[in-house]
């Protein structure tokens, strides 16, 4: 009970002991098993105006599955025409520590020859885990921010996506998700990017602000932390870590190019060493001018085609630029600047430099 009265005093000052840039832990990762879980399931959606799946086999089967629920059996080789119905593929995420009754928001997707969903009405539907187990049910009115217009002569307007939609608080929990942490031998806290300094920052302003625990990096992602066993004590304890506040490492040096689209992304770290570039561009021009060559009069020639072709080279004389040992962020968009260089240019001086080595970073080519 000593520990329970020092993490609640604790929990009070965390905010005023903070460094200037740094940044609350729980914005650098998440402890471990308190993840969303993804459900999914099969339903019908009805009351469509007439754009829904017809004859699709899928919906045809739905279909006879929902009216055997209430007793009602179809003779056999008869299928309903379901223009007015829609088989649809429903997605939720089921949060950490949700408890039965809560509601959960859904997604209903047809995935047939329905044109619309809009309007419709989903039918109660079991939402399963990847384990197979039922873990909601989702039943509702289906909200489409789309639009479909189909006119007789094969004319089409589509807005948005009507395909698709959404039920607000559609599902209902109806099993809770044990996330183990209360009783597992150690909390363990893992990094959203791997950095061993990083790592070790955090581990020691959990040991430093939290009397009698200890917290070790076991690697660049994972931290763990020795608590007491206990649903109450481990809250508070993870409250408490959640809002302390360290100066994370420096990312490490890095280029990002897209060659998509001539984006050019350079972080705060990349330096270069001193190195002397010079980029020019060269352009080549040809020129075709055909003349008609006539014959001589009362003479016997024939008329020809004489090729004239002119070419011209020219190559823009730009300044060579000097790197001063470490040149910065700032210096670098400077001399690239200066020459008035092109993204597809500054990317081939970027990757000179990095042949040279004069440029100590990673090139990520997306």
């Amino acid at each position: 009970m000593n520990l329970f009265r020092i993490l609640a005093a604790a929990c009070g000052i965390v905010l005023f002991a903070a460094p200037a840039q740094a940044e609350r832990v729980k914005d650098l990762g998440t402890f471990q098993g308190l993840r969303a879980n993804q459900l999914t399931g099969y339903g019908i959606v009805v009351g469509l105006a007439g754009t829904g799946d017809d004859s699709f086999e899928y919906a045809t089967q739905g279909m006879k599955g929902v009216a055997s629920r209430f007793g009602l059996s179809l003779p056999p080789g008869i299928n309903p025409a379901l223009k007015n119905a829609a088989a649809v593929m429903i997605t939720a995420e089921l949060q950490p520590f949700a408890k039965p009754g809560q509601r959960l928001d859904i997604t209903v997707s047809a995935m047939g020859k329905a044109k619309s969903i809009r309007g419709g009405t989903l039918l109660m539907a079991p939402l399963r885990g990847a384990d197979n187990e039922i873990y909601a049910m989702a039943q509702g009115n289906v909200a489409v921010g789309g639009l479909g217009v189909e006119g007789n002569d094969g004319s089409k307007v589509s807005v948005n996506v009507p395909s698709a939609g959404r039920i607000p608080g559609g599902a209902t929990v109806e099993r809770a998700v044990d996330a183990g942490f209360a009783t597992t031998p150690s909390l363990l806290f893992n990094l959203a990017d791997a950095d061993l300094t990083t790592a070790a920052l955090v581990s020691e302003a959990i040991a430093r602000e939290v009397p009698g625990i200890t917290a070790r990096a076991i690697d660049a992602v994972t931290i763990a932390i020795d608590a007491p066993p206990g649903a109450e004590l481990r809250t508070l304890l993870m409250s408490k870590i959640e809002n302390i506040e360290v100066q994370p490492a420096a990312a490490p040096a890095r280029v990002i190019v897209n060659a998509r689209t001539g984006t050019v992304v350079i972080n705060g770290a990349v330096r270069i060493s001193p190195a002397a570039v010079s980029h020019g561009k060269l352009t080549v021009a040809v020129k075709e001018s055909p003349r008609v060559i006539q014959p001589e009069s009362f003479s016997r020639g024939r008329t020809e085609i004489e090729d004239d072709s002119q070419i011209q080279i020219k190559e823009e004389a730009r300044p060579m630029f000097a790197f001063a040992p470490g040149a910065s962020l700032s210096d670098i968009v400077k001399a690239v600047n200066a020459i008035g260089a092109a993204p597809s240019d500054l990317v081939a001086i970027l990757e000179a430099l990095k042949q040279a080595g004069a440029m100590k970073a990673e090139l990520v080519i997306l």
